[in-house]
């Protein structure tokens, strides 16, 4: 190993702990880059790296894996509002509310419940459980992510569009329909996991790129075809064209509901797959609790949307473009031989609902006393963070 080369590896770790440490433990990352800049023996440096990477980057994870539920519990909303409206207004932040995660899990768990009554494969359950997991570890990362980086999702939107065209052509093909892609051995619908964000962060910005991704997205429905996936982008930009009409909506709507119709015209011979298609009957036919069950996780999902009332008027187009998505796919499922999201067998509609979630601005905080009460109670934060952290 050159010496050179042990210096630059030193400093990518310094800077991967920098990213992955909390923001009041900021100060450590540059209490650690400045020693380890100070050092002049290159392999000096890179052991010292090394020690420091150890000894703080697992703690860092774990608070990072547990941010969500830090702000199902209340130790850091106080300190995001504030930080937002110091960005530039309340309600304007990305990330969801409590209540989004809240009922992310908790439609999962009813789907577990499901799943359980009827008596699907173990292994089944642990899949769905393993989606959630990395669904909150990403949309943790997700949050950490500058606003400033926004600008550039019209791009994003466009490359994720492209990766579903790619998809529609090149993706595991069977009884004409090619909708999925071969993962690590795991099999993944790449238009849920992707799609409900992309229509979200449309919302959002409906810039030529984010247009034009639209467009693409919709082409890749109709070939593959997914009439699901079509009704999710026509119902969710009919919703956004309501909301805030001008030619860039029209022209993702006009896209969206072509593609629709396409994929009406195409013959969709699927048969239906247990613990996936039909579940919203099927678990009514087994067991009245799995039925119930199912019922109750769908509900959940479509919560979030009852928060848009209390965002700022010109981002409430992304509550209104989230809830018409997920309904759109609720519908399709109860109505044709389509993936039940979430609640039934399959990881790619828990990681498409989560990531979508980082997108929902979060609800206007009422009131100014509590957000400028946030700065002066940080020992509490830091504390449950270090006793999370031991843990």
């Amino acid at each position: 190993m050159s010496v050179r080369f042990q210096r630059r590896v030193a400093n990518l770790l310094c800077r991967a702990l920098q990213f992955l440490l909390p923001p009041h433990q900021c100060d450590w990352g540059l209490a650690i880059r400045a020693e380890l800049e100070a050092l002049p023996d290159d392999t000096q440096a890179l052991v010292f790296a090394l020690e420091s990477f150890r000894g703080l980057a697992p703690r860092a994870l774990g608070l990072l894996l547990m941010q969500p539920f830090l702000s199902l519990m209340g130790a850091e909303v106080r300190a995001s509002r504030a930080s937002a409206g110091a960005e530039g207004g309340s309600g304007g932040g990305r990330g969801p509310s409590p209540v989004g995660v809240l009922c992310a899990v908790g439609a999962v768990v009813m789907g577990l419940v499901y799943m359980t009554l009827v008596g699907a494969p173990v292994r089944y359950l642990g899949s769905n459980v393993g989606a959630l997991v990395i669904g909150l570890v990403l949309l943790a990362l997700v949050r950490r992510i500058p606003e400033s980086v926004g600008r550039g999702s019209g791009a994003l939107i466009l490359g994720l569009s492209a990766l579903l065209l790619a998809t529609s052509l090149l993706g595991l093909r069977v009884e004409g329909a090619s909708r999925w892609v071969m993962l690590g051995g795991v099999v993944v619908q790449p238009s849920l996991v992707l799609l409900p964000l992309m229509l979200v962060g449309f919302s959002r910005t409906r810039t030529p790129l984010g247009t034009m991704g639209i467009v693409v997205a919709a082409l890749a429905m109709a070939l593959q075809p997914d009439r699901a996936m079509a009704a999710m982008m026509a119902t969710a930009m009919a919703t956004v064209m309501a909301t805030r009409a001008s030619r860039s909506t029209s022209l993702a709507f006009a896209a969206s509901l072509l593609a629709f119709v396409v994929t009406l015209l195409r013959l969709d011979t699927l048969p239906a797959t247990p613990f996936v298609d039909q579940v919203l009957y099927s678990s009514f036919a087994a067991h009245a609790l799995a039925g119930l069950a199912v019922v109750a996780g769908l509900f959940l999902l479509l919560v979030p949307v009852l928060l848009a009332g209390a965002c700022d008027e010109h981002l409430r187009p992304a509550c209104f473009a989230f809830g018409a998505a997920w309904l759109a796919a609720i519908l399709a499922a109860a109505f044709g031989n389509h993936p039940t999201p979430v609640v039934g067998y399959g990881g790619s509609a828990i990681l498409g609902y989560v990531l979508s979630l980082s997108l929902l601005p979060r609800p206007v905080r009422q009131g100014t006393g509590s957000t400028s009460e946030a700065p002066d109670k940080p020992p509490a934060s830091r504390d449950l963070h270090s006793k999370i952290a031991l843990a």
